[in-house]
């Protein structure tokens, strides 16, 4: 039992390992013609420009956020909480990344034929998907080892749930404000294209064009990469929190004596020697990583 973080941490690099392999991939395929090298590279300064500005002030309110939960639950949750935020945005932007890399290779590739263009779409997709759990798991696997295991502080379960309220946190400003702007944007080249310049919809003739690009791929990928790495987190984290405060260890570690059925603790009380039973969502996820 004491092996399951490790080897679902192992997993999770694993899934990394294989994340970078794709991205490499995708990015040794031909991008095309200068022309859409021109507007590929166009859409990547707006996606970049845009989640710099976004995560430059949503980080003001996650540092608010770590000072709040370090002065009223602990100061290692606040670390925890940081830990989280910053690996869900970083999940995001990974597969912001491969995705503006793709979409012209992707492209390219489709003139050779179906297949190949799949192939390309595919590996540049499974960027993000590998990125996404791998960190996810390798994040909370990390927390527990250290937090857990190692320091085995007394604030067990809120530290390790910290950790998914700061994958929320970005989820929560990536998700809506990504979607308020490709929205804002997709409008905004429609009715200038279609209806004031009368010339079709995604025509490169059309500046604005460049912006409903950014917009899809900071709010349908960045903002759903954050979106899924808090899903992810959340789902292991779902259930170990039920137990705790069924159990009473997430409330000064008194255990509930009605709620026994779930399963005793330990000869010697101690909270942290059932939380190692709590892993079974972690084995489940390391086994479907692999």
């Amino acid at each position: 039992m004491d092996a399951i973080p490790y080897l679902a941490g192992a997993s999770a690099l694993l899934g990394l390992l294989l994340a970078g392999f794709f991205f490499k991939n995708v990015k040794a395929a031909d991008p095309g013609d200068d022309r859409m090298v021109f507007l590929m590279t166009e859409i990547q300064k707006g996606a970049r420009a845009f989640l710099k500005k976004e995560y430059s002030w949503v980080s003001v309110f996650v540092v608010a956020m770590a000072i709040l939960i370090a002065a009223l639950i602990a100061p290692a949750a606040a670390v925890t909480y940081v830990i989280g935020a910053t690996l869900s945005a970083l999940a995001g932007y990974v597969g912001m990344a491969a995705a503006t890399m793709a979409n012209a290779r992707t492209t390219q590739a489709a003139k050779e034929g179906p297949g190949k263009a799949l192939s390309v779409a595919f590996r540049g997709g499974a960027v993000m998907g590998f990125s996404v759990a791998g960190l996810a798991l390798l994040g909370l696997m990390g927390v527990y080892i250290v937090f857990v295991l190692v320091l085995q502080v007394d604030d067990a379960f809120e530290v390790v749930t910290a950790y998914g309220l700061g994958a929320s946190s970005i989820a929560l400003f990536s998700r809506v404000g990504g979607g308020i702007y490709t929205k804002a944007a997709d409008v905004g080249a429609d009715l200038v294209g279609k209806v004031e310049a009368g010339i079709p919809e995604d025509d490169p003739r059309n500046p604005a064009t460049i912006a409903d690009n950014v917009g899809d791929n900071v709010g349908d990928v960045a903002g759903m990469g954050a979106d899924l790495f808090e899903s992810y987190a959340g789902s292991i984290l779902a259930p170990i929190s039920l137990v705790a405060f069924a159990l009473g260890l997430g409330c000064g570690r008194k255990v509930v004596h009605s709620a026994a059925h779930l399963g005793p603790l330990p000869a010697n009380g101690n909270p942290h020697s059932y939380a190692r039973g709590l892993l079974h969502r972690s084995r489940i996820r390391g086994s479907g990583a692999i």
